[in-house]
């Protein structure tokens, strides 16, 4: 088979490209193992956020590092086989975590989130979904010790200075915003002008119908190698080899494997989320809570409140650790005293991490048809949209308006 576009990857930022490809009147085949949307981003807390614009590299963080490791909450932790890994990638990480540096990445992260609630908006629009798939709301950032909620901090101030309206609460009026959390919080940061998914999954599924109903065609199985072809590219597949003058790597995680030998030195590592989600909860949060100290977000879904969070370093097929959920419950608790908890759901989900916090993102230099959209770490739902119009900007020969130099794939090499 020949194709003129082919999509590696169903995860959000794939169909994203897909979505807006076809919106501009390309013809597109994706390749994807699994249901389209129903991988990592489909487990996420659901932040849809323009001012998600902080680095993971914080000023500092070198000192935070073995409390967050010690931590019984386990906020950070590392597989034994995966050190001799994390130590380049380690490397380059606290490299990024400057005051200078931070500043530069979170000006180069803005414009990638900006327009990510209109641009869901409108695809579902597109799409014929109507309902409150994704919901205004705020980001409530909650603190056990209130001398710890500052504004004045480095990831509130590059916020406030693009634009944010942050604002700082004490007890009564968090009370009064979210009535089930529980009482030991004495401040909160309310990040306005947000939203949610309240299925991040269910949001994956339906542009992804909209897309095949658009005309892309998808080929489940999965992909083994790919090389460059003196007329453009090969496949290969479980299924059959596929030929396509241009290919798209968005397969998250799993991208640097599928790209050993044509990107060298990618430090990208695979960084598992999880999240506990309780159908029985009992309550209801009316925005997206984060809790600090323990580095968890809490948000209601359709199906439940969802408790997610956590950076798990391990090898791609790693098992995961079934230790999480007397953790999950816990936190849980730690929020809101009253959630039932009975039939929780533990999930498990591997983020695509670079050490910068930005993806690798555009044309692969010196490969003509081969364009990355992986790596975006935290961030994937957020960036997803915007990835998907510079992507089809790019496919379609239009400027996509914004240099991509930051986002380089070949920037570590």
């Amino acid at each position: 088979m020949k194709h003129d576009i082919l999509i590696i990857g169903g995860g959000i930022v794939g169909i994203c490209c897909a979505v807006s490809a076809l919106a501009r009147g390309l013809k597109v085949h994706m390749v994807e193992p699994g249901e389209p949307g129903q991988q990592t981003s489909a487990g996420n807390a659901g932040i849809i956020s323009p001012w998600s614009i902080a680095p993971q590299a914080t000023p500092g963080i070198w000192k935070k590092i073995p409390g967050l490791l010690m931590s019984p909450a386990r906020p950070l932790s590392i597989r034994p086989g995966v050190w001799p890994q994390m130590l380049g990638w380690g490397t380059r990480f606290l490299a990024n975590s400057g005051n200078a540096r931070f500043r530069a990445l979170s000006q180069a992260m803005a414009p990638l989130n900006a327009p990510c609630i209109s641009l869901f908006r409108q695809h579902l629009a597109a799409a014929g979904e109507n309902s409150d798939l994704v919901t205004d709301s705020y980001y409530v950032h909650v603190f056990r010790d209130a001398a710890k909620a500052n504004l004045k901090d480095l990831e509130y101030s590059v916020r406030r200075e693009a634009g944010a309206d942050i604002t700082l609460i004490g007890p009564a009026e968090l009370k009064a915003l979210e009535p089930a959390l529980g009482p030991g919080f004495e401040a909160a940061i309310v990040i306005r002008g947000q939203a949610r998914a309240r299925s991040p999954g269910r949001l994956g599924q339906v542009l992804a119908g909209h897309a095949e109903r658009e005309g892309m065609q998808l080929t489940r199985t999965r992909v083994r190698e790919l090389r460059r072809q003196e007329t453009g590219w090969r496949v290969e597949t479980e299924a059959g080899p596929i030929e396509a003058g241009n290919v798209v790597m968005a397969a998250g995680a799993w991208s640097g494997e599928l790209l050993r030998g044509i990107i060298s030195k990618l430090p990208m590592v695979s960084e598992r989320g999880y999240h506990g989600e309780f159908p029985q909860a009992g309550l209801e949060l009316n925005h997206s809570v984060m809790d600090v100290e323990n580095k968890v977000v809490a948000s209601s879904m359709e199906t439940g409140v969802r408790i997610a969070g956590t950076a798990e370093f391990a090898a791609i097929d790693a098992r995961p650790d079934p230790k999480r959920e007397a953790l999950f419950k816990a936190q849980a608790r730690a929020l809101c005293p009253d959630i039932g908890l009975g039939d929780m759901r533990l999930w498990m989900g591997r983020r695509p991490s670079l050490p910068d916090s930005l993806p690798a993102l555009g044309p692969v230099r010196g490969q003509p048809g081969l364009y990355a959209a992986f790596g975006h770490s935290h961030y994937g739902l957020m960036m997803a949209p915007k990835t998907g119009e510079i992507i089809a900007d790019l496919l379609s020969g239009r400027d996509p308006g914004l240099d991509l130099a930051p986002y380089d794939p070949l920037r570590f090499s």
